[in-house]
């Protein structure tokens, strides 16, 4: 088969591993950066050129496109799509996932549980806000933030109304949401591929902070889901739609909570932690989805 990775730069982890994996598996795989693709559009013959060379259809494409070109990376996926290529993260659920609010939406519509969580337009009645959530503590986070970016704890009523406030002013948009005490600043990344979980690891914040991101410090280790957990992870992959994804859940005293879903996860991290082949098994996927 010959496979596309969508990826701004073969020098990425989870870029060269998926090539690695491919050509291991005896398939053609090569990077595509989606900023130099043109799409040509015409009846019946749909087209991507790259550098100024058509290409061929390829059997199947990864998308491993980042927050910050979602426009363009979806339009080019969309092209793939129209070319009949099978693609692991469609357009349509790429764009669901990057909407932390249209995905929060979808997930609780599909019976998936999370933390209470609140959108308002522009709201400036911060106490009945955080009441409604439980709170405060209180976790503030803009709609289109990666990595930890633009998530705050606020401890009482008036941080949040401070931090709610300079969101305001700045037109940006947020979600208020409960506050886990018992996670103790730690959640799960659950790696789905298909319909089934394939690694997953425990991330702990650093002391003195309550985001578990590994890029603010956090630390990974291996850890065997519970049943509940894994059904969860698995449920709020197929309510976006995602074939391929990492599902961020808390641990709770009702269960497990999802809180978000990224439909391009870096494989670092989860490959580290768990030393499973996280590449291979998104390979066998694509063979498995082609030649169905």
């Amino acid at each position: 088969m010959k496979i596309n990775i969508l990826s701004r730069s073969t020098g990425l982890y989870s870029t060269k591993r998926l090539i690695e994996e491919a050509r291991a598996a005896g398939h053609i795989a090569k990077a595509i950066n989606v900023l130099h693709c043109d799409i040509k559009l015409e009846k019946q013959k749909p087209t991507v050129y790259y550098h100024g060379e058509r290409l061929v259809t390829p059997d199947a494409i990864i998308p491993r496109i980042g927050a910050s070109i979602t426009f363009y990376g979806t339009a080019v996926v969309r092209q793939f799509e129209m070319m009949n290529a099978f693609t692991t993260v469609s357009s349509m659920a790429l764009v669901r996932s990057r909407d932390k609010l249209q995905s929060l939406q979808l997930l609780t519509r599909s019976g998936v549980d999370m933390p209470k969580t609140v959108f308002t337009n522009f709201g400036e009645h911060t106490d009945a806000i955080c009441s409604r959530v439980g709170g405060p503590p209180v976790v503030i986070k803009v709609l289109e933030g990666t990595q930890g970016i633009g998530v705050n704890l606020a401890d009482t009523i008036e941080q949040a109304d401070a931090i709610i406030d300079a969101h305001n002013d700045l037109r940006t948009r947020v979600i208020v949401q409960e506050f886990i005490k018992e996670a103790g600043g730690a959640d799960l990344r659950a790696f789905v591929v298909g319909d089934q979980v394939v690694g997953a690891m425990k991330r702990q914040a650093q002391e003195g902070e309550f985001r578990s991101n590994l890029h603010r410090g956090g630390t990974a280790k291996k850890i065997n889901l519970t049943k509940a957990e894994e059904q969860t992870a698995i449920k709020a992959a197929k309510s976006l739609g995602l074939g391929v994804c990492g599902v961020d859940l808390l641990q709770s005293s009702r269960g497990p909570l999802v809180l978000e879903v990224n439909s391009s996860p870096g494989l670092e991290g989860i490959e580290g932690a768990t030393g499973n082949n996280i590449a291979g098994a998104i390979i066998k996927y694509i063979e498995k989805s082609v030649n169905a």
